[in-house]
This record gives structure tokens, C-alpha cells and sequence, in this order.
């Protein structure tokens, strides 16, 4: 019998399908602190607007994000980040996120973004 896909298609789909579950395996293996790529984006996009649009920025800036995910777990950099967020909304609303375990979130945060300016900048 033969194939009506022919062997090139079927090696195509065997290949795609291994590279497929590669992928998964890598996936599951990354550590803990390791951030999105479009917070990393995120972090460097904002860090170039406060410091520049140039090459060297981009260097800087991605150095320091590095720097950052090096110290601090993404979980936490996350909870930190949205910690800031709504605390600059302001109001009773917002009571919550001056309490010293959340504010202990924004500081490690804060420490790792010096570490990451200091090593970088």
C-alpha cells in the first residue's frame, strides 16, 4: 500500500512532533526565576524610556533585568510589581499593600533592581 502523504511529509510531521515534545520537556525543566520573555521586554522597554533609546541602553537595561531574574524568583518580582501598581492608585483601597509582609516584597524587588543598576550601569 502505498502512502498518499509520501515520506517527506511523514518525516516533516515526525519531526515536528518531536521537536514539539522537546520543547514541552525544556519547558518544564526551566528554573523558577525564570521570567517571560514579555516581562523581560517589559522591564527593558520601560528602562530605555527612562534612560535613553540607544544600543547601550539596550545593553544596560537587558543586563539588568538579568541581573534581577538572577536574584529574585519571578513569582515575587510579579507580586511586587502588581504591589506598586495598586498602591499608586491611593485611597483606603490600597490600605492593605502598606502592610510590612507586602512592603517586604517591594523592598526585595527594589534591592535587586540596585544590585541590577550597580552591576550594569
Amino acid at each position: 500500500m502505498k502512502n498518499p502523504l509520501g515520506r517527506r511529509a511523514l518525516f516533516g510531521m515526525a519531526f515536528a512532533a518531536g521537536l514539539t515534545c522537546t520543547g514541552m520537556a525544556i519547558a518544564q525543566e526551566l528554573p523558577a526565576n525564570d521570567y517571560p520573555t514579555a516581562a523581560r521586554a517589559d522591564y527593558v522597554y520601560a528602562c530605555m524610556a527612562v534612560n535613553g533609546q540607544t544600543r547601550e541602553m539596550l545593553d544596560k537595561c537587558s543586563c539588568s533585568i538579568d541581573q534581577i531574574a538572577a536574584i529574585l524568583p519571578y513569582s515575587d518580582y510579579e507580586e511586587a510589581e502588581t504591589l506598586i501598581s495598586v498602591g499608586l492608585k491611593g485611597g483606603e483601597n490600597v490600605a492593605w499593600t502598606k502592610i510590612p509582609e507586602m512592603q517586604k516584597k517591594v523592598k526585595d524587588m527594589r534591592r535587586a533592581q540596585v544590585e541590577g543598576e550597580l552591576r550594569c550601569f
